[in-house]
């Protein structure tokens, strides 16, 4: 034999076989694991910074819809209440990123007081410039 594999070239047989060789999870499987796994191995503060997170996800969906439904009249109200929740979860997860231990070697010279104190500096930034827009 000249070294060439027996399956090559695939043909949709031998590539239905190959799929279906291991067994797929199901989707319960799949989250009970990740929550398993989220609630033992993530830290407590990042945890915090994730409902954090979920608070300004949650909230900028609800002036979305609020915006959709009643309108827009005070537009830049909206639209400065909207892109403050925006921003507030770009920077949360920036916070997120830097503060995670698993990131320790990409993010060495930035410690998680500095990541955080950087977060306070960038908000008190992003809402001095909402309030300047609102008027």
């Amino acid at each position: 034999s000249s070294g060439i594999n027996a399956e090559w070239p695939l043909r949709p047989g031998n590539l239905r076989t190959m799929v279906s060789a291991a067994p797929s999870p199901s989707m319960h499987e799949v989250v009970t694991r990740l929550l398993t796994e989220y609630s033992t191995k993530t830290p407590q503060r990042l945890k915090l910074v994730d409902a954090y997170l979920g608070y300004i996800m949650l909230t900028g969906i609800f002036q979305f819809v609020y915006c959709c439904l009643v309108g827009t009249f005070p537009f830049n109200s909206f639209l400065s209440g909207f892109i403050s929740t925006v921003a507030s979860f770009i920077l949360g997860v920036c916070l997120r990123i830097q503060s995670n231990p698993a990131n320790v070697a990409v993010f060495k010279d930035i410690s998680v007081e500095r990541a955080f104190a950087d977060f306070i500096f960038a908000h008190c930034v992003l809402h001095l410039v909402v309030l300047n827009f609102i008027g």
